[in-house]
């Protein structure tokens, strides 16, 4: 069963599906050390990944297991980074959420404001009962977007990650149907 990858928009921001031209930004989002200090793989060095990372986009949408939007804003078409909604278990009504902006686009509240309008389509359209998210401990300002949304910390996955010989944990958000404010 296929899943189409939604487009939608807020006063600021329109999410859409990812096209070739997002190529040469997606490639320079994931290749930035910043943007993935806190992320469970080290940035991309060869171009290959940006084909991979659309392959993916697509499969997720033709199996139904969820759909990765690109971010971009209104105001100039400026691509901001992308946000995902994945793992989508019917059975279980449970999936994930993720989501990775450049470093200009941080501390705007964009974050928030896309992954809230791509929970808001989920939650409405897949009969969703739990979303889980994850984050680095050290990313403050991720786990701040995530609680803005009703997640609640729920634990701590010790020693969950190894990148580049970095040792990180991870706290596991969740937010449930009963509490998803909109």
């Amino acid at each position: 069963m296929s899943l189409p990858t939604p487009t939608l928009q807020t006063e600021r921001l329109l999410l859409r599906p990812f096209t070739d031209a997002d190529a040469d930004d997606l490639f320079t989002l994931q290749s930035n050390a910043g943007v993935l200090r806190y992320w469970d793989s080290p940035p991309w060095t060869d171009r290959s990944r940006v084909a991979r990372f659309m392959n993916g986009c697509r499969q997720m949408a033709d199996e139904g297991s969820g759909a990765r939007v690109a971010i971009t804003r209104k105001s100039d078409g400026a691509f901001l980074g992308w946000c995902t909604f994945n793992g989508w278990n019917p059975d279980f009504r449970s999936a994930s959420l993720g989501y990775c902006l450049s470093e200009a686009a941080w501390g705007r509240g964009y974050a928030t404001e896309a992954a809230r309008v791509l929970l808001h389509w989920a939650f409405g359209s897949l009969d969703l009962n739990r979303v889980q998210s994850e984050t680095d401990t050290r990313n403050v300002a991720s786990a701040r977007v995530l609680e803005k949304l009703g997640f609640v910390r729920e634990g701590t996955l010790r020693e969950d990650c190894i990148v580049n010989g970095d040792v990180s944990d991870s706290w596991v958000y969740g937010l449930l149907r009963r509490d998803w404010a909109g």
